[in-house]
């Protein structure tokens, strides 16, 4: 970290604690007292007032009226922050970024505009985008602990009215889902938030759950509630099986001779061709026909390819 990095930190700490000493801002930084006073220092020399008062009760603060420039990073801070940009949405935040880059100092918003000028992130195939307003709405009514009604769309474009206990907003692998009690089924749901539409916020509140943790929560569920069970038995021990199977596919558990995994969906054609095609163990489909079905599709395509 650059000593001018440090010195904006020292400022920051000082603003957070008024009359802190020496000592306690060299062990807030990481440095001696030496330098911590260095740092002191250059806050004086750019112009900002830095008051010591000297005994038992002394120590350092900023003087009145002083405030932190709107935007303080670190060169690892800043750069971190262009990262997580471009491996998310570039386009969607690409101009608050500039203005981010432009209000950093010198030496880190060159770093930074350098790694924004010559990284070129490829699109991930499965992120969504949901729509700002329906994300923010369902981010008040969590805040508020209300029921919301809202539309949901599935994958094969069905629609249905959907009262539920919106419980956490959970962001994995490029996609926005709502962790939510469904009242109409009584149940868990796991709801992608770029189907869901005219979210109405009702007057109806909730508690959440004790100790709930939305991230193992939404992998626990992301395979249940949908319109076709699907049931398939590996035959393969479960270790090593399990890396294969994605949290959307359902639960697998053990068998005798293998293991077994249930779950459902909304689209079984995705579920044969793009997830089961992909896990290199010998498999029996058992259910559901929908599912049975979409895998005689892809077992008669590759057979034909061979002909």
């Amino acid at each position: 970290m650059s000593p001018t990095a440090r010195a904006l930190r020292a400022m920051e700490f000082l603003q957070n604690r008024p009359g802190a000493t020496a000592d306690d801002l060299a062990a807030a930084l990481g440095v001696t007292e030496r330098a911590a006073r260095r740092y002191i220092g250059i806050l004086r020399e750019a112009g900002i007032p830095v008051e010591s008062v000297r005994g038992p009760y002394g120590g350092y603060r900023l003087g009145r009226g002083t405030r932190l420039p709107p935007v303080v990073f670190t060169e690892p801070e800043a750069l971190g922050l262009v990262m997580a940009v471009l491996d998310g949405q570039p386009e969607l935040v690409g101009a608050a970024l500039d203005k981010v880059i432009r209000a950093l100092p010198e030496s880190v918003g060159r770093q930074a505009k350098a790694l924004r000028d010559h990284a070129s992130p490829a699109p991930v195939r499965v992120s969504t985008r949901p729509d700002p307003s329906t994300t923010s709405a369902l981010v008040a009514a969590i805040a508020a602990k209300r029921r919301v009604r809202a539309t949901y769309r599935s994958e094969t474009g069905r629609e249905w009215d959907a009262d539920v206990d919106p419980w956490a907003v959970v962001i994995r692998h490029g996609r926005w889902y709502l962790l939510c009690h469904s009242h109409r089924a009584n149940a868990i749901r796991t709801y992608r938030i770029d189907r869901m539409h005219d979210v109405q916020q009702t007057t109806d509140t909730f508690e959440l759950p004790d100790d709930l943790d939305p991230v193992s929560t939404v992998e626990e569920n992301l395979g249940t509630g949908w319109e076709f069970p699907t049931r398939v038995v590996f035959h393969g021990p479960l270790e090593k099986v399990a890396p294969w199977i994605r949290p959307p596919m359902g639960r697998l558990e053990p068998l005798d001779d293998g293991c077994v995994l249930t779950g459902s969906t909304s689209n079984p054609a995705m579920y044969a061709e793009e997830w089961l095609t992909t896990v290199p163990f010998a498999f029996r489909v058992e259910g559901g026909p929908e599912l049975r079905a979409a895998v005689a599709s892809v077992a008669s395509r590759f057979t034909a390819a061979l002909e």
